[in-house]
Formats: C-alpha cells, structure tokens, sequence
C-alpha cells in the first residue's frame, strides 16, 4: 500500500517522531525484539545479545550483572524515510512501575509475548491498563519458532488475558514441526522467513490455503464487528476489496477496538519488518497522545522517567508532545515553578548525544531540570501545563531495614537514597519510630538488591541490610502497688523523692493514661509531671525487652523532703516504682498484626491459602475481583513476622503476579516457645 496514514506537519514535511513502547512479560524478549529492530533499520550494525552483554537496551550495569530488564531503555532509528523512538520496558513485576509512566507518552505499544499458557496471568497485567485506558496495542507472539501448540490454541488461551479481541494477522507455515515462515491474513502473501534478514515472499503452498481462508474469514468476522458495511459484505459472500481491509485494521486499531497478533523470532530476526510496516500504518500521531494526555495545544512535554549520571548530572526523560523545545529555552511546570533546559539529548540506551532542539513526537533527555519530577508536565509558557498526575506507584511488598557500612556514610546516605527514589518512584524510604530503623521499600527482593547495587556504584556507599525489626510490644495482665524510693545523699543538698503507684492494664489499644489520687500534699503538685515523666521512662523497655502500652498509672501517695526533692528525684523515684511494677504485673509479649488484602489468579487460591495459614494467617474471606475476571482477593490477618518475605512465596506459586497490601490491625498476645525465642532474641540484642 502506498498510503501514509500518519499526519504529521503537513505538506511536503515528515510526520512526526512515532513513540513505540515495547512491554511484554518476563523473559519474552523485549529487549531482543528492539536489538533485531535497530539491526534491521540500520540504527546498529549487528544485533547484540542479552548473554554476550552488549545490547542497545540492558545496557545498565546492574542489568548487565542481572541478564534482565531493570530500568527502561530508549532508542531512536528510522524505517522507510520516517522517524521512531523506541521506548523498552521491564517485563518483570518488580520494575514494572516504569512503564505506567510510559503510558501517558506512547502512540502505541508492542506487546511481547512468548507462546507459553502459563504466561496468561502475567500478560493481563500488561494488557489490563492499556485497555482501560484505550491505548492501541500490538502482541508480538515472539519465539514462534519454538513454539509446540497450535498458534490458534494459544490465541484462545491468551485471549483469556485480554478484554479487547485479539486478532490473528498472520498464520504460521509448519515445516517438519517448525515454523518457516507466515502468510499474512491482509495481504494474503506467503513469505518464508530468512536470518536477520526481511521476509522472502514465496507461493502460498497448497497445504496452508484452507487454513489461510478460515483464519483470513475469522479476521474479517472481527473487523466487520466495527464496520456494518464489511458486514454487509461478508454476508453476501462478496470479497472486500484489500483497502478497505486495511482501513478497517487502521482505524480499529488506533481506537483500541482490536488488538492485531503477530508472529515471529527476535532472536532470529523473523517477523521484524512485518511489524515495522505495521507499525507505520497503524500507529497514530502524536496529535492524539496529546489529547489524551489533557493537553490544550500549547508546547509541551511529559517526563517519564528521570536519570542521575555521573558526569551529566540528572536528565528528564521526556516526550514533547506539542510545539519546539531547545537548548537553553525556560520551561515552566503547572505550580509555576521554572527551570532552564541545559542540554537536549537523543538517547541510545545508556548514550545520549547532544542536538539543537526537539520537535513534537520527539523523545529526548532533558539536562539539569533539579525541580522537574517524573510524571510532570512542562511547557514554555506560565500557566500552559496541567497539573501533573504523577506515577501511581503500586504499594510496597517488601522490606530492608539499612545503615551505612562505614559511618563517614552517615550524612551521604540520605542524599543519595533521595536520588535512588527520584528515579525510581515505587521505591520509599520510611523511618521507623518503634524499632529505630531505616527501611527501603519496593516491589521485591530483587528490586532492593539492583537499588543499592545503584547506591554503591553511582554514589560509592555500602550499605548493611536485614529484615526489619517486628514492632513488638508488651502489656501487663493484672494491676500491682508499688513504691519506689529514690534517696540519695552526698554532700550539701541530697536526692529524695517517695511516691505510690497503682498500675493496672487497660483494653488493648487505649494506649496510656496517668491519674493522681493525692490528698494532703504528701506529694507536691509540681512533681506530678515528673513523677509521670519517669513512669514513660521505664515503659520505654519493659521486662521483657520491648516498649510497653495499654497501661493505666495512679499515683496514689508518696512523701517529700522541703530540701532535697526535686523533679529529678521523683523522675527517678517513678521510674524505679514502674519497672518493679511492671516487672510484678504478669508482662506478656504482644505481637503486630497485620490486615492483609491478596490478590492473585483464582487458579491458585488453594496454594495460597495453604501458605496463608502456614504462616499462622488467619483467612476471613475472599471473593472474585470487582475488576479483574480470572482474579480472586483474599482477606487475611497475619503476624507482621510473617509477613516479612511473604511475597516470594507469593509469587513462587502464581506465576510471578501474585501481590498484596498490608496495613497495621492490632497486637495480639503471644506466648509459648516462640513468645521465649523473641525474649531472648531481644535480650540479646539489648545487652
């Protein structure tokens, strides 16, 4: 077809940059799809391998080190005279939070998917946020050439995973069990695939054309679903005519009716220029990304991504989705506030080369926008950019409790962290209050791991991590009377101070309440703050080594000395009377509990209900998704020390997609051995 469906300037002039996101699931071959396609349309000489370290995507060191996706990547080419920049995202469900920004930028995006049933689960995830936000998608059904089922059995089964029907564009062409090559449904053509090179197009054997027909009229069934003339057509046996056929898939696609299957082998190269041409047809131009992004027309562009380099200092990833940005030009965000652009850069993976300016359509590095953040709208005029959304970061699953290995780190360390999550917004850092500690959260372990591998390579500190502490607690059973007596003398002025407490437990989660009882002055009024001082004092670690709650304190009586009371005396004085007592008031150990929410494929509801209560969970129910057909939520309570690594099993047994939320419900008693195991780990730890 010599048509060009993409308007871009006008005229004579090229149509803008197309922006093309490439998503798929863990280990489908992303990455490898976009070294095929920069070797294909001539970006780089030869296509590079994940083993061998030196491809254009996973080009970081911790993805090197890894041999897997843990940021994304972008790259910029040209196929057939027209501009693209390709935008590689992880497949894992830990750095997957970077391509929801990317969402909000993209024209379209390539779905890769292996031939594999198991990844149906992990391929909703994907296609679950394009569809609600009707962003048009493509699926690559790459590794064709090793796939053992039939492709129309794997497009039932991966249909499971999308609300948009999916449509089969090509057929495979067996060989002895092995596809070599396709014909495509559109333009019906057979062409036989060749090493890292495009297509051949051969004969249409004779074995293929009744299965060539059948998948062609259920293509065509699916299109006519939009067009009431092709079904009028179709309905009268009469053949549509071929520009009509790709009308139809151009216009079904950019409305996100329809999402278009595609066969082929990154790796081999088979299948990449199909998709390309595709590609050129189909994807929308950046006028329509603009409008779905609430922009007015006026020059703007959205940051997706944010990156601190060594030498660059921090770069914005942006698209501009309207007008001109160039080097030097002020930008101002939606709040007004301004920033200067000190370079504009085209990314290829880790490299950036300078140019002069970016145009709409274009994806560039903006420098040194220090006020700019991921999510953030910009533009060159005050008041032009609308409020940012920003990256809806999914809730933290996993924890490390950190500190500097060497302690001239010390005043670094929160720095540096604050880049870390600058860059990575689903990272958070929290300060515990009831265990003291520092605590990174993320998405998985793996996710911490690459997080202060970046800590150490890029800001040069090491960091010691562990599970974090479990809040623990401890509470009394029966109420005690007790006196404390702090007396001492050395000389001039002495120490005294005598007072009666009566300390009794309240219901758990009253929290803490000091009365006084006191007739006759036998204690002074102005020492009954102190004396309430020195009872907090000795809750701050109980008997058996933990931060004590629940309890209620009387002061009841006492006496004083004209010269040697002070606060500081019965400061002391209550502090002695409420460790004797809280000693002689039957101490119990309370552990956090957790409210749980589960969310994961109903397939495998009983293995995680297996793994709930193995961990001493208690299930109180569970229903389907409101949202997510094929997902079930279960609710739980679950000891926080449980809960700790309770993720990894998680998606151990769902097929890596498995998540949860958690928040703080109440302490409960613990006793018995494990009640012991916890005393004396604390015990422990304190001396």
């Amino acid at each position: 077809m010599a048509r060009d469906l993409v308007s871009g300037g006008g005229g004579a002039h090229a149509p803008a940059t197309r922006c093309i996101a490439i998503m798929g699931t863990f280990q489908s071959g992303k990455t490898t799809l976009l070294e095929a396609i920069l070797e294909r349309t001539g970006a780089i000489k030869r296509q590079g391998t994940i083993a061998a370290g030196n491809t254009v995507g996973d080009s970081s060191p911790e993805a090197r080190a890894h041999q897997m996706s843990v940021e994304l990547n972008v790259a910029s080419t040209t196929f057939m005279g027209e501009r693209y920049d390709f935008i590689d995202c992880s497949g894992s469900v830990e750095f997957m939070n970077e391509g929801r920004s990317v969402l909000g930028v993209a024209d379209t995006v390539v779905v890769v998917c292996d031939p594999d049933p198991k990844r149906v689960a992990a391929l909703s995830q994907i296609l679950r946020p394009l569809q609600e936000r009707k962003i048009p998608h493509v699926l690559f059904l790459n590794k064709i050439d090793k796939a053992t089922d039939r492709v129309r059995d794997m497009l039932e089964t991966l249909q499971q995973a999308s609300t948009t029907p999916l449509v089969l564009r090509q057929v495979p062409i067996w060989e002895k069990g092995i596809a070599t090559g396709y014909v495509d449904l559109a333009l019906e053509r057979a062409f036989l695939y060749r090493e890292h090179a495009p297509s051949a197009v051969i004969e249409m054997p004779a074995s293929i054309k009744g299965r060539e027909e059948e998948a062609r009229f259920s293509m065509l069934e699916t299109l006519a679903d939009y067009d009431d003339e092709l079904m009028e057509q179709l309905l009268d046996d009469m053949e549509p005519p071929r520009d009509k056929v790709f009308d139809d898939l151009t216009a079904e696609v950019r409305d996100a009716l329809i999402c278009p299957v595609l066969l082929g082998s990154a790796e081999h190269g088979n299948g990449v220029s199909r998709l390309l041409k595709a590609l050129r047809h189909e994807v929308q131009p950046v006028t329509v990304a603009a409008k779905r992004a609430g922009l007015n027309g006026k020059a703007a562009a959205i940051v997706f991504k944010t990156r601190h380099t060594g030498h660059g200092g921090k770069l914005s990833l942006a698209r501009v989705m309207t007008g001109v940005f160039k080097d030097g030009d002020t930008v101002y965000k939606a709040d007004g506030e301004a920033g200067r652009i000190a370079g504009v850069f085209k990314m290829l993976g880790q490299d950036a080369g300078k140019c002069d300016k970016a145009a709409a359509g274009d994806v560039v590095a903006l420098g040194r926008l220090n006020g700019t953040e991921t999510g953030d709208v910009i533009a060159l005029e005050p008041d032009a950019a609308p409020k940012a959304i920003g990256p809806l970061s999914p809730p933290p699953v996993f924890g490390l409790a950190i500190n500097p290995k060497h302690r001239k780190d010390d005043v670094k360390l929160t720095g540096a962290i604050q880049s870390i999550l600058e860059e990575d917004p689903s990272l958070s850092l929290a300060h515990r209050q009831d265990t003291g500690e520092m605590v990174l959260w993320g998405q998985g372990e793996m996710h911490l791991r690459v997080a202060l591998e970046r800590l150490k390579a890029r800001h040069g500190i090491e960091v010691e991590s562990h599970a974090p502490a479990v809040g623990y607690c401890e509470t009394i059973r029966k109420p005690v009377i007790q006196r404390g007596r702090h007396k001492k003398q050395s000389g001039g002025h002495g120490q005294f101070g005598d007072v009666v407490l009566e300390v009794k437990p309240r219901p758990a989660g009253s929290g803490f309440e000091f009365t006084n009882t006191i007739s006759g002055g036998v204690v002074p009024r102005q020492y009954f703050s102190a004396v309430e001082a020195g009872t907090k004092d000795a809750m701050t670690q109980g008997p058996l080594g933990f931060p004590v709650v629940d309890v209620a304190v009387n002061l009841s009586d006492g006496s004083y000395h004209s010269v040697d009371s002070s606060e500081q005396a019965f400061r002391a004085a209550g502090r002695l009377a409420m460790a004797e007592a809280l000693a002689a008031a039957s101490p119990v150990l309370l552990e956090p509990v957790l409210q749980l929410a589960v969310t994961v494929p109903n397939e495998a509801m009983s293995k995680i209900n297996a793994i709930i209560t193995g961990r001493r969970g208690q299930i109180l129910g569970f229903d389907a998704h409101s949202e997510w057909q094929g997902w079930d939520v279960i609710e739980a309570q679950m000891p926080e020390a449980e809960a700790r690594d309770l993720i990894i099993e998680l998606r151990s047994v769902s097929s890596g997609v498995g998540t949860f939320t958690f928040a703080h419900d109440h302490f409960a008693e613990l006793t018995g051995k494990l009640a012991e195991k916890v005393v004396q780990g604390g015990s422990a730890k304190a001396a």
